[in-house]
């Protein structure tokens, strides 16, 4: 879970501020994506590759460390990765002598790739993903090309790294002559725009929303392919790297989560699909609310910082169906750090840390809290807590989503089943419940409301409502062909995260008191 953001001058061959201007420009429209910290290289011919980190004030301005401090040093072309938090989390840049790379993704295969380079000799400073990768390029490098006097022919390398690797990389490649290589990975799962803008500039960035203001022309990125650009022409050649295998499909977590809601991908705004998803939602919870009248409207409430498109439909929807509520967001964050990665004790100690309820405006209130999703359930119980501390009600939540019910390998850092509040409610579940809900996205609405139930009871909210998988299809009916949905379907979009899903199916279905086969789930 990261952003990558990149620019490079073509107008002119003389150096120019414009590249690390343009930068500092970008890096808050991607904050979304993580907020640990910023890493930065850039190249000047002569110069060579210079390694900073950025910072973000309150007001949106950014200082570059490292870079910026020398007047002199006015580079061509320059790279950010813009990090989340976790455990293994590396702010600083990644050189490895001759490269430097931006990363946003994650390898499901990476310890094979590992050891294939170990017993091709030792091994240093290949922990993450990125060093991983920047070894494995360099070595390619040298092997096939440098000991020989050649220059890197990066079409051949990224064909046959995009043939080793699993996983879901988008990439920002810069070498030690101040080439770019943009690397989009086969399974398309993590997106990567550019832009030849009308400044002089080709822009880089994970998502579209870091051109806001510019004019030019945009594309994305495909899937299993390359774009270089020459360090002293400024030209850009596409290569098609002829990947086989799985279909290339965009997280869904892009759509729902992750993605800023000033982003569109194919035309298609996070801020509209989301609004159109609260106002689905909105029908399932007033079904609840007319059940169940209030004496007093209930405040509809978004969790920030991703949640207000889905509350305002959700909200738009019960005035349509004669539900009255009030909308205002009474949970609010003090700072914007994700809480979904890292260990267990350390997320508990940042989701207490970074929000804030607001306790004149829920006293003795009902409070609809909207998010996009549910998965593992500690902010949402956190959450609950603080509201019921003070002085509300009820906590009902609505969910933008199906169940969560998948790992999910490729960089947002949900790595077990056993850490989802799925899997959590369904261990407490009799056998024949167990195999209804089993089915996953298939189940029937009264095996989604017993999940419900059971969540809504080990977070201490009333009640939960889940977004069914029909009608959250329905609304991506016109592009579900291009969205990977295994969050809700256990479908694993490749060879090595399907074999992992199974293994880990197999165990947690292995351990639960009463074991329920595996054909149960079909």
């Amino acid at each position: 879970m990261s952003g990558v953001a990149g620019a490079f001058l073509c107008a002119s061959s003389e150096p120019s501020s414009r590249v690390i201007d343009q930068l500092k420009k970008m890096i808050p429209t991607l904050a979304l994506r993580g907020q640990a910290g910023v890493a930065v290289s850039a190249f000047m011919q002569e110069r060579g590759i210079r390694y900073g980190r950025a910072f973000q004030s309150n007001d949106n301005s950014v200082r570059i460390d490292g870079i910026e401090q020398d007047p002199r040093f006015r580079p061509h072309v320059a790279i950010a990765q813009i990090r989340s938090g976790g455990d293994d989390c590396d702010v600083q840049s990644i050189p490895i002598r001759h490269f430097a790379i931006s990363l946003d993704g994650a390898l499901v295969n990476a310890h094979e790739l590992r050891s294939e380079l170990l017993s091709q000799g030792p091994l240093i400073d290949a922990n993450t993903d990125a060093e991983l990768l920047l070894r494995w390029i360099e070595r390619s490098c040298e092997r096939e090309y440098w000991r020989h006097g050649l220059p890197a022919d990066y079409e051949a390398i990224f064909r046959e790294l995009d043939d080793r690797i699993d996983g879901a990389i988008s990439a920002l490649l810069l070498d030690k002559n101040g080439d770019l290589v943009a690397y989009r990975n086969r399974s398309g799962l993590r997106p990567l725009e550019t832009m030849r803008a009308s400044n002089g500039l080709l822009l880089f960035a994970s998502e579209n929303c870091a051109f806001a203001g510019l004019e030019g022309e945009t594309q994305q990125l495909l899937p299993g392919s390359i774009q270089r650009v020459d360090a002293k022409t400024g030209g850009r050649v596409d290569h098609t790297l002829n990947s086989r295998g799985c279909k290339a499909k965009l997280c869904a977590y892009e759509t729902l989560y992750l993605g800023s809601p000033n982003t569109s991908v194919e035309g298609h705004s996070h801020r509209q699909t989301r609004h159109n998803i609260g106002l689905a939602l909105g029908r399932f919870v007033a079904e609840r609310l007319q059940a169940d009248p209030l004496l007093i409207p209930p405040i509809v409430s978004s969790m920030p910082n991703t949640g207000g498109p889905y509350a305002d439909g959700l909200f738009e929807s019960l005035a349509e169906q004669g539900v009255l509520a009030e909308r205002s967001d009474v949970v609010a964050t003090q700072f914007l750090e994700r809480t979904l990665l890292g260990r267990a004790g350390a997320r508990q100690s940042r989701i207490a840390q970074k929000y804030r309820v607001s306790e004149p405006a829920v006293a003795k209130r009902t409070i609809i809290v909207v998010d996009e999703a549910l998965i593992r359930g500690d902010t949402s119980k956190a959450v609950t807590t603080m509201l019921l501390a003070a002085g509300a009600k009820a906590v009902h939540w609505a969910i933008g989503s199906p169940p969560i019910v998948a790992p999910h390998y490729y960089g947002m850092g949900i790595d077990t089943l056993d850490e989802l509040a799925f899997w959590q409610a369904l261990k407490r579940l009799p056998p024949e419940l167990r195999a209804q809900c089993l089915r996953f996205h298939r189940m029937d609405p009264p095996a989604l409301k017993i999940i419900e139930s059971n969540i809504a009871t080990a977070i201490q909210a009333a009640t939960i409502t889940y977004l069914p998988f029909r009608a959250f299809v329905s609304i991506l009916a016109n592009r579900l062909e291009g969205i990977d949905l295994s969050p809700f379907t256990l479908e694993m979009p490749t060879p090595a995260g399907r074999q992992r899903a199974d293994r880990n199916l197999e165990a947690v279905l292995a351990a639960l008191p009463v074991n329920t086969r595996l054909r149960s789930a079909s």
